[in-house]
C-alpha cells in the first residue's frame, strides 16, 4: 500500500480537515490545524507530504520520527500541528486496513465509556448559570468556565471577584454532583493566580487549568504548591519534551496535551505513560472539529489515567454518525480506525478560506493583553 495524494479542507468555523490518500482506496482522516495559523499549518502539510507520496501508510512511528527530526528545527506549533494530522490519517488508515479500532492497536480499551465535558460561557454569573443548567439537561455531568478577562500583572480585588461569583452561582445551581473546572486561559501572572486559586478554593473546582502561563515551569511550581485545586495544564507544549519539566517539578497534576498540536495520537500516549509515574492524570485539550474529537477518544479509551475528555462539536452537520452523549459520556468507538465517516457535502457546505484569526485582546491603556 503506498499514498497516493492528499486533500486539504478548511471547514468552518476554523478547521481544516485532512483526507489522506492511498492506491488500495483508504482514506485517512486527520486534523493538521492551529488556530488562527491554519493556511499557514496547511502549507506546512503539503512540505511533508512531497517526503510521504509514494511510502507505505503503516510505518507511523518511522514517518514521524524523519518528519520530525528531519525537520532539524524540531517542535514548535505549525511543525507539530501538521505532523499531528498526518499522525491521525496514518493510524486511520492503519486501522482501516486491519478492521480495528486504533485503541485496539495500542492495546486495547481500559473502560467502556468516556467522560466528556461541555464549555460554559457568560457575562455575568445569571448568564453562566443559565448555559451551565442547559449543558446539563443536554445530558453532561461535567463543565468548563472561562471566567477571567484580560488580567493585569498586578489588578483590582474586583478582578478575581468578578470571576468567583460567576463560578459561586453556577456551583450553587448545579450541587456538588457536577465537576466545574476552571479555565484561566494564560491570563493570570502567577501571584494574581495564587489569589485567585485561594478565592475559588471553596467552590472545589476539579482543575484550574492555565493558571498562568506554561513557559515559566518553576512559577507554575509556585502556584501549584500554594492550593489545593489541580492544576492542568498542556495545551501550549509540544511532545513528551514539552511535557519532561513540568512533570519533573510536578507542576501540573492533570496534563492536557493536544492531539492536533502535540504529536498525533501516539505521541499524547507516549506522553500519557510519562504521566502515570508520576501519578498525573491526562485531560486532553480539544477545541476544535470532531476529527479532533475521534483521535481523542481513540486515546481516551486506551489511557488508565485518562480523566475526562473536552470537545467542542459531536460532529452534527459534519459526521455521518455524530457521537452521543449520554449520561455524561460517550460509548467507546467499535468501528475500525478513527470509528467515522465524513458527511462530504455537508463538509463541502461548510468551506471558507482558511482566515479565521485569534482575538486580540488590549488592556484598558491600550497595551496587548493574552488571549
Amino acid at each position: 500500500m503506498k499514498i497516493t495524494g492528499i486533500e486539504l479542507i478548511h471547514v468552518r468555523p476554523r478547521w481544516l480537515f485532512l483526507k489522506l490518500k492511498t492506491d488500495e482506496g483508504i482514506i485517512g482522516y486527520g486534523e493538521p490545524i492551529l488556530e488562527g495559523k491554519a493556511r499557514t499549518v496547511e502549507m506546512a502539510v503539503r512540505e511533508f507530504f512531497e517526503y510521504l507520496k509514494g511510502k507505505d501508510p503503516r510505518r507511523i512511528e518511522h514517518h514521524w520520527q524523519a518528519m520530525y527530526r528531519w525537520s532539524f528545527y524540531r517542535g514548535g506549533p505549525i511543525i507539530m500541528s501538521a505532523i499531528s494530522g498526518i499522525e491521525q490519517a496514518l493510524w486511520d488508515i492503519l486501522g482501516k486496513y486491519l478492521g480495528q479500532p486504533i485503541y485496539q492497536l495500542l492495546g486495547g480499551a481500559v473502560r467502556d465509556k468516556i467522560k466528556l465535558y461541555a464549555g460554559v460561557g457568560g457575562e455575568t454569573p445569571e448568564e453562566c448559570v443559565e448555559n451551565a443548567e442547559k449543558r446539563i439537561k443536554e445530558g453532561f455531568k461535567a463543565i468548563k468556565m472561562a471566567p477571567f478577562d484580560a488580567t493585569r500583572i498586578i489588578d483590582t480585588p474586583r478582578k478575581i471577584k468578578d470571576a468567583v461569583e460567576k463560578v459561586a452561582a453556577v456551583r450553587d445551581a448545579v450541587g456538588d454532583d457536577i465537576d466545574i473546572g476552571i479555565d484561566c486561559h494564560g491570563r493570570l501572572s502567577p501571584s494574581m493566580a495564587i489569589l485567585a486559586a485561594k478565592a475559588l478554593e471553596p467552590y472545589h473546582p476539579m482543575f484550574l487549568e492555565e493558571p498562568c502561563l506554561p513557559e515559566n515551569v518553576d512559577a507554575m511550581v509556585r502556584v501549584a504548591r500554594s492550593t489545593s485545586i489541580p492544576i492542568a495544564t498542556g495545551e501550549r507544549l509540544f511532545t513528551r519534551w514539552g511535557f519532561r519539566e513540568v512533570l519533573e517539578k510536578q507542576a501540573a497534576s492533570i496534563l492536557q496535551p493536544d492531539l492536533c498540536h502535540a504529536g498525533g495520537i501516539f505521541e499524547c500516549r507516549k506522553i500519557a505513560a510519562m504521566a502515570e509515574i508520576y501519578y498525573a492524570a491526562i485531560a486532553p485539550h480539544n477545541p476544535l472539529g470532531p476529527i479532533a474529537l475521534a483521535a481523542c477518544l481513540q486515546l481516551d479509551a486506551c489511557t488508565p489515567n485518562f480523566l475526562i475528555q473536552e470537545h467542542a462539536t459531536l460532529g452534527e452537520g459534519y459526521l455521518k454518525r455524530p457521537f452521543k452523549i449520554e449520561d455524561g459520556y460517550v460509548r467507546v468507538p467499535s468501528e475500525p480506525g478513527l470509528g467515522i465517516e465524513l458527511d462530504e457535502d455537508a463538509v463541502m457546505e461548510k468551506r471558507y478560506k482558511g482566515d479565521w484569526k485569534n482575538p486580540q485582546l488590549l488592556h484598558e491603556d491600550g497595551s496587548v493583553a493574552d488571549w
